[in-house]
């Protein structure tokens, strides 16, 4: 009776943590709406800002506020186009260049997005720089962290569940059936998941920069430089947070070509 009631509780979480993402058309898990999520983004925003140093009135400092800019305005375009014109109405854009040697680069939910400087000799130019930030705009905009978070507290029910299940069981055996429950959603579920997010990130974020006036073709640049760089680990790709380079740069020339006419179509709206 307790395995079924367990199940049936997943089943109703499930049920009712599926929302419509419109910028993407899926459906997606998400327990946190933007009113819980962007709070406390801006304030762990503000916080990092004041712990670091923020580069201004340099000509790195203004190109990262331009093309924060052009890659804000080509989000409003295409949610426009796609009919969501009060998608971003809780947005607080902020876009900042800190003095850190990291190759880095990452966006909060609700626009607050940060460029380490330590990545500008790889973005070199306009265009790389906006490949990288629209890809990180991308993860706010598609909620990769709500569906991130609430992946995370499915795994953490499903561990619950798993225990109540195993109750009658020795000590041992309900040790050997949590690691093989946490190593198998790790591995099968949430490394899986997100790979999928950082592809649709790729995905939207060469969307927007084509929309924002960049060629597309300049994503597949960067991402050879970044590959060059070192930019993804050894680590097998099944056991990576991040698709292999080899994939990512084939992923991004398949969908060039589309990048390229959604931002035709998106330029023909007034």
């Amino acid at each position: 009776m307790k395995k079924n009631l367990h199940i049936a509780v997943i089943a109703a979480i499930l049920v009712c943590g599926c929302a419509t993402n419109p910028i993407t058309g899926k459906q997606s898990l998400n327990f946190v709406s933007n009113s819980e999520l962007f709070p406390t983004s801006f304030q762990q925003y503000n916080a990092f800002i004041a712990e670091n140093k923020v580069i201004t009135g340099t000509a790195e400092a203004r190109q990262v506020d331009v093309v924060g800019g052009k890659i804000r305005a080509a989000a409003e375009k295409y949610l426009n186009y796609l009919g969501q014109t009060q998608y971003l109405k809780d947005y607080r854009w902020e876009y900042k260049l800190v003095d850190n040697k990291e190759i880095n680069a990452w966006c909060l939910p609700g626009g607050k997005i940060v460029v380490y400087s330590g990545i500008l000799p790889v973005t070199q130019n306009e265009a790389g720089l906006a490949t990288v930030m629209g890809h990180e705009v991308s993860h706010a905009l598609a909620n990769h962290g709500a569906q991130r978070m609430s992946a995370a507290q499915l795994q953490q029910i499903g561990g619950v569940a798993l225990d109540a299940a195993t109750s009658n069981k020795s000590a041992e055996t309900r040790s050997l059936f949590s690691q093989a429950y946490g190593i198998g959603t790790e591995v099968g579920v949430m490394l899986p998941f997100s790979r999928s997010n950082e592809s649709e990130a790729d995905k939207i974020g060469l969307t927007l920069m084509a929309i924002a006036g960049y060629n597309p073709d300049d994503a597949i640049t960067f991402w050879s430089r970044m590959s060059a760089k070192g930019g993804a680990s050894g680590t097998p790709e099944f056991m990576s947070t991040h698709p292999s380079d080899a994939t990512r740069i084939a992923n991004l020339k398949s969908l060039v070509p589309q990048a390229k006419e959604t931002a035709l179509k998106v330029g023909l709206i007034r």
